[in-house]
């Protein structure tokens, strides 16, 4: 979790750009913001070291890598029980099909998952011999993704004192 310290404007800024562009260089950092490539380069690392970047990633067209479904999955556990949890997570974490997984409440599931696969063909296999297989998986709701509308946005930041 980030340190509750206070961001001045350059911070924010750094943060802003960075999560447009995660291949923005240091140097295209520090020219928009109007600061010099050192302090940038310590205001960037010191972000990170404070947690409030997490990870730069590069967001892959998916259709270009032939993953053309998308599936969200609700999966219900069978007991809920630290263990069964820890066991489930890590286990879901080995699938490279599944992208995120969320544990959520306020619905019959216990998770949220997101499956990227080549087809239908695919996702059944996904499915049958690697989801359902682990333990304690009681219960599986599958929704197909039809259109993109929102892929990923940066996180509001007016939120930070």
């Amino acid at each position: 979790m980030a340190e509750s310290t206070t961001l001045d404007r350059f911070d924010r800024q750094i943060l802003e750009l960075i999560q447009q562009d995660a291949g923005l260089s240091n140097q295209d950092i520090a020219e928009k913001v109007g600061l010099s490539a050192s302090p940038c380069s310590r205001r960037i690392r010191s972000l990170e070291e404070r947690g409030f970047i997490d990870q730069r990633i590069t967001l892959v067209n998916r259709k270009a890598v032939n993953l053309n479904l998308i599936a969200i999955v609700g999966i219900r556990m069978d007991k809920h029980t630290p263990e069964r949890f820890a066991r489930f997570e890590q286990a879901i974490r080995e699938i490279d099909e599944v992208i995120e997984c969320f544990l959520v409440t306020g619905q019959d599931s216990d998770y949220q998952l997101k499956v990227a696969v080549p087809d239908m063909d695919h996702y059944h296999n996904v499915l049958l011999k690697h989801i359902t297989t682990i333990e304690g998986v009681d219960g599986v709701h599958s929704s197909f993704l039809l259109r993109d509308i929102i892929k990923s946005k940066p996180l509001p930041l007016k939120y930070l004192s």
